[in-house]
C-alpha cells in the first residue's frame, strides 16, 4: 500500500472507498469530466510557493524563483505564478505567448532553449523579457542586431555546461561535457564568449546559469557546480575584469513518484547551494551575486494525478496480466521515454486490499505503451477508474495525438471545489488546421 504520510496526505477515501484528492471524489471528477483526465491541486501549488519564498527568497537576500514552466503551462497555472509572486521560465514562443496572454511581469521572464528561432528572440526583445539565457555565440550576433534594431539593451547570462554529472537517468542529464546544452567550462569557448559579450553595445552580460538535470535527490552534483562556477567567477575577474552581477543555479529538485522515493524540503538543495556559494565567494574574494533558482517538476509534480478507465483486461495464465485503460503514452509518454515509474490506485476501491499484480497496458498501437509494470490492485473489473499519481510535471505538457488520440481536459482542484481549465481536445480540434 502506498505511503500516504508524505506526498499523498490530502489523499483518502470517503465512506464509499472511493480516492479523495483534496477534498474532490475523483470517481465523481471521472463522471463528470471524463476519462483520461489531468486533475492538478492548487493548493498543493500554493503550498510549494509559499515554501519557496519561506525558505529562499526570505531567507536569502538578493535572489528571485522563477517557475520552470515546461514542467505544466496553462493560463491559469501562470495566473496562479504571477499571483504568488514569482517569475517563470519560459522556452519557445509558445510558453512565452501564454505568459503574455495573462499579462505576466516580462521583467520576470527568464528565456532559455539552445535553438532559439530569431522570431522566438525578436518577440522575447520586443516585449521586454527580463534575461535570456544564452547558449551559443550564435544568439549573440542575433540578439545584438534585433536589440539594435528596437533601441532595446538585452540583459543576458551564458548557460555554461559545468562538467558535473548529476545522479538520474541520463536522458535528463544536462550538465555533463557531452551535452546539447550550454557552452562548455573546460576550454576557451566561455572566456571567448564573454569577451564578445563585452563589446556588444545592445548587451549586458549579467552572469551565468547551470543546470545539472532533472529528478536529483542529493546535493552534492550542485555544491560541485557552484564551486566550479566559483571558480570560473575568479578567473573571469582576475583575466579580463568581468565581475559576475547573477548567477542562476536552475533546478531538477526531485520529488516522489514512488514509494521508495522521498521529496526533499526545498532548503535541502537551496541551504547546500547558497552556502557554498558564500563559502566559495569569500574564499576567492568574489561578491556574492544574485541568486536565481527554477524549480518546476518540484513545485507541480505532486500536484496532479491522472484518472483512467479500466477496459480490456487479459491474463495470460503463469505469464501475465495486462490491464487496458482508455490513455497511455499520448498523455503521459514518460515510461516510454526514459523507463519512468508510477504508483497507482483504483480509485473507486480505494483502500480494498491488493489480491493481484497487474500491468497497466495503454491504448496505442505500440508494445511499447505500457504505463506500469507489476501494480499491486485488489479485484478489478472493466469500468473501474485508475488513478496513476505524480503526474503533474511533464505529462500535459508532452501529451500527443499520437493516433489521432484527442488529449485529455485539465481540472484544478482547491478545497473541495473543481473547475475546468482546459477544455477536452475533440476530433475536430485535431483537424482543424488541416486543409
Amino acid at each position: 500500500m502506498i505511503n500516504n504520510d508524505h506526498i499523498f496526505m490530502k489523499i483518502g477515501c470517503d465512506n464509499m472507498s472511493n480516492l479523495i484528492f483534496y477534498g474532490c471524489d475523483t470517481v465523481e471528477l471521472a463522471k463528470k469530466y471524463g476519462t483520461p483526465l489531468y486533475v492538478m491541486s492548487e493548493d498543493y501549488i500554493v503550498d510549494r510557493l509559499k515554501e519557496i519564498r519561506e525558505d529562499f527568497l526570505e531567507k536569502y537576500d538578493n535572489t528571485m524563483a522563477v517557475y520552470a514552466s515546461k514542467a505544466f503551462l496553462t493560463k491559469e497555472m501562470a495566473r496562479i505564478i504571477k499571483r504568488e509572486g514569482l517569475g517563470m521560465d519560459v522556452v519557445s514562443g509558445g510558453e512565452l505567448y501564454t505568459a503574455m496572454e495573462v499579462d505576466f511581469p516580462m521583467d520576470r521572464v527568464v528565456f532559455h532553449g539552445n535553438n532559439k528561432l530569431v522570431d522566438e528572440i525578436e518577440m522575447a526583445i520586443k516585449n521586454n523579457v527580463g534575461r535570456i539565457v544564452v547558449d551559443n555565440i550564435r544568439e549573440l550576433d542575433i540578439i545584438e542586431d534585433i536589440a539594435s534594431k528596437y533601441g532595446k539593451r538585452v540583459n543576458i547570462l551564458f548557460r555554461v555546461s559545468p562538467g558535473v554529472d548529476a545522479h538520474t537517468h541520463k536522458y535528463i542529464q544536462t550538465g555533463q561535457v557531452d551535452s546539447k546544452f550550454g557552452i562548455p567550462l573546460d576550454d576557451d569557448a566561455i572566456r571567448t564568449a564573454v569577451k564578445k559579450a563585452m563589446n556588444c553595445k545592445h548587451i549586458d552580460l549579467k552572469g551565468f546559469h547551470f543546470h545539472i538535470g532533472s529528478q536529483i535527490h542529493e546535493n552534492e552534483s550542485y555544491i560541485l557546480a557552484v564551486r566550479k562556477m566559483v571558480e570560473l567567477m575568479k578567473e573571469l575577474k582576475e583575466d579580463i575584469g568581468f565581475i559576475t552581477k547573477e548567477f542562476n543555479t536552475g533546478g531538477g529538485y526531485g520529488i516522489q513518484y514512488k514509494g521508495d522515493e522521498n521529496r526533499k524540503n526545498l532548503a535541502f538543495y537551496t541551504d547546500a547551494i547558497m552556502n557554498t556559494l558564500e563559502d566559495e565567494c569569500n574564499r576567492h574574494s568574489v561578491q556574492r551575486p544574485f541568486v536565481i533558482i527554477e524549480p518546476g517538476r518540484w513545485i507541480v509534480g505532486e500536484a496532479g494525478i491522472t484518472l483512467y478507465t479500466i477496459g480490456t483486461i487479459k491474463e495470460i495464465p503463469g505469464t501475465r496480466t495486462y490491464v487496458s485503460v482508455d490513455g497511455g503514452m499520448t498523455d503521459n509518454p514518460r515510461p516510454s521515454l526514459y523507463q519512468a515509474k508510477y504508483d497507482a490506485v483504483v480509485a473507486n476501491k480505494y483502500g480494498e486490499e491488493p489480491v493481484k499484480k497487474v500491468t497497466v497496458a495503454g491504448k496505442c498501437c505500440e508494445s511499447g505503451d505500457i504505463l506500469i509494470w507489476d501494480l499491486e490492485v485488489p479485484e478489478i473489473e472493466p469500468g473501474d477508474i485508475l488513478a496513476v499519481l505524480s503526474t503533474g510535471a511533464y505529462n500535459y505538457s508532452m501529451a500527443s495525438n499520437y493516433n489521432r488520440i484527442p488529449k485529455p481536459a485539465v481540472v484544478m482542484v482547491s478545497r473541495g471545489k473543481d473547475r475546468l481549465i482546459v477544455k477536452r481536445e475533440t476530433y475536430e480540434d485535431i483537424l482543424r488546421n488541416e486543409l
